[in-house]
């Protein structure tokens, strides 16, 4: 088995684009980051203008390609083509995979979110998706959470499917040891990053060691 690797997800709002990219940059340069997924919204948490969207993601998608690292756009398959993107992230409740797999084509990267479920994991990995998501496994800042799933659900899909898995949900480098250990095959990160005391450089080294250290043998 290979090591756990980073999946980082932008903060849900940026108010200063040119200060974030800096800080982006720096992040991606400090250890391998193997995905991005840009979750943007509006300052009150609604959805981003469709131009808005496809601006900031477009911007970040060309420095985030500069590190060799894939980006992914959620909840809309439909931008994944304006932005530059490598694929989609979809939820429950958004485009289903079928569609977006037609939309984006077979060379598309699509994930889906399948919170604390099995049997939606089950159906998104016989549909075809590259990879499924569970979570939330802490608390988070950044979303609201209404499913909450248990550690040993990683170590479940790691023994029985090939298909790789995404741990979400407040992850940091306080708590990672153990997501990483249970067998997630990537642990998504979004404010364990952003509003770390050291900066988000010192965050991706800090979890990149993690990483190392503890993937399953």
């Amino acid at each position: 088995m290979t090591d756990c690797q980073l999946y980082l997800i932008t903060p849900p709002v940026i108010d200063d684009m040119p200060a974030f990219l800096k800080d982006l940059d720096a992040a991606l340069s400090a250890a391998p980051v193997a995905c991005l997924q840009i979750r943007l919204k509006g300052p009150s948490g609604e959805p981003l203008e469709d131009s808005a969207l496809v601006q900031a993601g477009t911007a970040i998608t060309e420095l985030v390609h500069t590190h060799d690292t894939v980006v992914i756009v959620n909840d809309r398959p439909d931008l994944v083509r304006a932005i530059g993107a490598d694929g989609a992230h979809i939820g429950q409740k958004d485009m289903d995979y079928f569609s977006s797999r037609l939309l984006l084509g077979n060379d598309a990267i699509i994930g889906v979110t399948c919170h604390n479920a099995r049997e939606l994991a089950f159906e998104a990995a016989k549909a075809g998706a590259d990879y499924i998501a569970f979570g939330a496994f802490f608390e988070t800042p950044t979303k609201t959470t209404k499913h909450r799933a248990e550690l040993e659900i990683l170590t479940w899909w790691n023994e029985a499917v090939e298909i790789p898995c995404v741990a979400i949900g407040g992850i940091t480098v306080a708590n990672a040891k153990s997501v990483i250990e249970a067998g997630a095959d990537f642990i998504a990160v979004s404010s364990g990053v952003w509003q770390h005391p050291d900066g988000p450089a010192a965050a991706i080294s800090a979890l990149s060691a993690l990483c190392s250290a503890h993937s399953p043998s």
